[in-house]
């Protein structure tokens, strides 16, 4: 073949024009010009372009006609492959260099990356360093890009310590952009120390960098320290305010703060984006603030962002975790296009709030009028309403269909979630059948749904074993383990194992925290509880706290005297309260009619003028004293003569009613 008639070929002006409108035909006419010029502008026209698959018809003239392709114009072949995201004809223009340059490996590098093929991207550095090339800042930064893409390839974890080291055994020069896929590499490895050194030592720190950063410390619970960063802060955008919003959004102490920042940040001229109110809604929702989600949709309401698919499902998780059913529901049925996650929160607010039945047709009305198939949350959420609905036939057939049909592989929380749904129905042997066949090693969720079902229904002998299963997975970890095993003995009147338990769980040092309840007053929430011992922090912004610490502290020094069986003690300490005027007022709860406020609490003993204007006393004080009587014989250590009142009281059909609350909405408790 005549190369030189090539040459004159495509050298010809029509030829260019030819190439970039490849429907054409080759030019007759040889009007001579820089054929690689034109082919390299060629290229770099497709390249640029919304359709670069139409430049592959260049490469397919360009191999008919045997014009042999320099460097330059290789590359761009190669550029234009993997614009295409034809990774494998990429490659054979990589391996049909001649001269691969550091570039040329860059690319195919990045390219791999690109489409998480991590293994193949190292196989190209390793077959980089043989060559002879130094990779340069590009190179560095495309390895620990690779370090950090999720793939489960072996050695990752250590890549961005090993990448660290070269660049500083190096000559390469640590720019803005090494220094951020560095400081990137080190937070999302979860190496918060390692990243702050990086950032002290970058002499112009940006934006991207100071955002990498404060996430770091914000999944760390080092809010401090991500606040001082973002003070130092100057260049902010939306994506650093967007940082701090959803790191205080992820725990209900610091939730408050995320509702602050999101109103500074519209202050100073930023407009929230679809990040921002997803994390400003989840803020609500930890906070069970749906007043201040309101205005938070009421703005959305008024940007183009309303239609957005993650901010409807945000707002119908948020209205359900506040109870706000018919609040979630007015936001579904309004959103345009649903998808398997607006189901999904949907389906999950009924079942949370006590509609295991209406959760369950949305959950068939998804599928059979929409075509949409469950993931494995909408499968969890159906399960879960199954098991408080006690509808066992139903959650098996959901069960067996998750892999048949909706090809969904079951994890631990569905199996944990079937054992409940089976324990709560009475099927206590079913369901340590169930947990006997499962493919895996049960975790302590599952161990934990089935003591919890032992307890339900007074199974002592299961709930030993399924307590001991748990123990053996997480001897400390799980506190209310230890409770719930501890309530089902002493249920069952074996107090001699109540105190085996308890004594374990002291040389353990394990100890459940006390529950903790919050109201909302002032903008704020206050949260407080059983006060005696409080964190110092809690305890300075506690108001509550600060009004009721003083002579709670006696009591609740009484309660853990009492617990250890210190009586003298309790004695004594009593005598002192009674000296010095302190008194614990009896627990009391209330309620309205007949347009009055009845009071009512611990019935034993009560005031004589209270009981004869408490109605709501006389109804229940039949029942509750034998219950009152029962806790002081069992805070005395009286366990034999509380045994004897239980049988008194089965025998005469006396039972205390579970504790409830109410709340009130809608004109209604």
């Amino acid at each position: 073949m005549n190369n030189g008639i090539f040459k004159s070929f495509f050298s010809s002006r029509a030829f260019c024009t030819s190439l970039i409108s490849p429907h054409r035909p080759f030019p007759q006419n040889h009007d001579f010009a820089s054929s690689s010029t034109l082919l390299s502008s060629a290229l770099q026209h497709y390249i640029n372009s919304e359709t670069p698959t139409h430049g592959q018809k260049i490469h397919s003239r360009i191999l008919k006609s045997g014009f042999v392709l320099n460097t330059n114009i290789s590359i761009k072949l190669l550029i234009l492959y993997l614009k295409c995201n034809y990774l494998r004809y990429a490659r054979q223009v990589f391996d049909d260099l001649r001269d691969r340059t550091l570039s040329a490996y860059n690319y195919m590098i990045s390219g791999y990356i690109k489409q998480c093929q991590v293994e193949e991207s190292l196989g190209l550095v390793r077959r980089l360093l043989v060559s002879g090339e130094k990779p340069d800042g590009f190179t560095f930064s495309m390895i620990l890009k690779a370090s950090t893409s999720g793939c489960n390839v072996a050695l990752l974890g250590d890549l961005g310590r090993i990448v660290h080291t070269q660049i500083l055994k190096s000559d390469v020069e640590r720019d803005e952009i090494l220094c951020t896929a560095l400081i990137d590499s080190y937070v999302k490895k979860g190496r918060i120390a390692y990243a702050r050194t990086v950032f002290d030592v970058m002499s112009e720190k940006n934006v991207v960098c100071s955002t990498s950063l404060i996430s770091g410390y914000m999944n760390q619970g080092s809010f401090e320290d991500a606040e001082r960063i973002f003070n130092k802060t100057l260049d902010r955008d939306v994506v650093v305010f967007n940082a701090m919003i959803e790191g205080y959004s992820k725990t209900s102490e610091h939730a408050g703060r995320s509702v602050e920042v999101y109103i500074d940040m519209q202050r100073l001229k930023f407009r929230p984006n679809v990040s921002t109110f997803a994390s400003v809604i989840g803020a609500c929702s930890m906070l069970v603030a749906f007043e201040i989600g309101q205005q938070v949709q009421s703005q959305l309401m008024k940007t183009p962002l309303y239609a957005d698919i993650k901010l409807g499902s945000a707002l119908i998780d948020m209205y359900s975790k506040c109870g706000r059913v018919s609040d979630a529901l007015r936001v579904f049925y309004h959103m345009r296009v649903k998808n398997v996650f607006s189901w999904t929160s949907m389906i999950d607010g009924y079942g949370k709030n006590g509609f295991p039945d209406e959760a369950l047709e949305l959950f068939g009305k998804m599928q059979e009028e929409y075509g949409i198939v469950p993931n494995n949350v909408t499968c969890l959420s159906a399960l879960s309403a199954c098991a408080h609905a006690g509808l066992v036939d139903k959650g098996w057939e959901i069960f067996h269909r998750m892999e048949n049909e909706y090809l969904v592989k079951p994890g631990m929380e569905h199996h944990a979630c079937m054992v409940d749904l089976l324990g709560r129905a009475g099927r206590l042997n079913q369901a340590w059948e169930f947990v006997m066949r499962m493919p895996e090693r049960p975790n302590s969720d599952v161990w934990s749904a089935l003591l919890s079902s032992c307890r339900l229904h007074g199974n002592i002998e299961m709930a030993k074993l399924a307590a001991n299963e748990l123990f053996k997975l997480n001897a400390t970890g799980r506190p209310g383990a230890y409770v719930a095993l501890s309530n089902t003995l002493a249920d069952a009147g074996k107090w001699e194992s109540v105190t085996e338990l308890r004594e374990i769980m002291k040389e353990r040092g394990i100890s459940k925290d006390t529950g903790r309840s919050w109201v909302g007053a002032d903008n704020k929430v206050w949260f407080y509880g059983r006060l005696i011992p409080i964190d110092q922090k809690e305890e300075k912004h506690n108001a509550v706290a600060e009004m009721c610490i003083r002579d709670r502290a006696y009591v609740a020094l009484s309660n853990t005297l009492a617990d250890a069986g210190k009586w003298e003690s309790v004695t004594e300490l009593r005598e002192i309260m009674k000296e010095r005027g302190i008194s614990k007022d009896t627990g009391r709860s209330w309620v309205g009619a007949d347009n009055k406020v009845w009071f009512y609490g611990r019935l034993i003993p009560i005031d004589q003028k209270e009981e004869k204007h408490n109605a709501v006393a006389e109804m229940c004080i039949r029942d509750r004293a034998y219950v009152a009587l029962s806790n002081t014989l069992a805070d005395a250590g009286k366990w034999e003569s509380v045994t004897e009142l239980r049988e008194i009281m089965k025998e005469r059909g006396i039972s205390k009613d579970t504790g409830r609350s109410w709340v009130g909405a809608d004109n209604v408790f």
